[in-house]
């Protein structure tokens, strides 16, 4: 069953990443989100702890001082099933539906 990994980090404007799984996911929002943060936003002996986090490659310990720092707030979501044509297959929903909740009596 596929699926994929997102984030939704709550900036103005909100930003969305999407990724195959929750690893990839983190390596994501390591590079695109916490080392895209211009320096002079952390003091220096926190931007220290998040820079040696990224250089050991402890994706998870940089996004989580990065959210503990800056102050926003970062949904995680590890695994949302993608639909495809064979889950809902054209020539059998409409008759599948018929026997969804919504058709059945109170």
């Amino acid at each position: 069953m596929p699926g994929v990994a997102y984030a939704v980090v709550r900036s103005e404007p909100p930003q969305v990443f999407l990724a195959t799984d929750v690893d990839v996911l983190h390596r994501v929002l390591a590079a695109e989100l916490v080392a895209r943060t211009p320096a002079n936003a952390l003091a220096d002996s926190d931007m220290k702890f998040v820079r040696a986090a990224l250089l050991d490659e402890r994706w998870g310990d940089a996004v989580l001082g990065w959210i503990d720092l800056m102050g926003i707030e970062v949904d995680v979501y590890t695994h949302l099933h993608v639909y495809t044509a064979d889950d809902l297959p054209a020539d059998l929903i409409g008759a599948q539906i018929q026997f969804a909740p919504l058709f059945r009596e109170s």
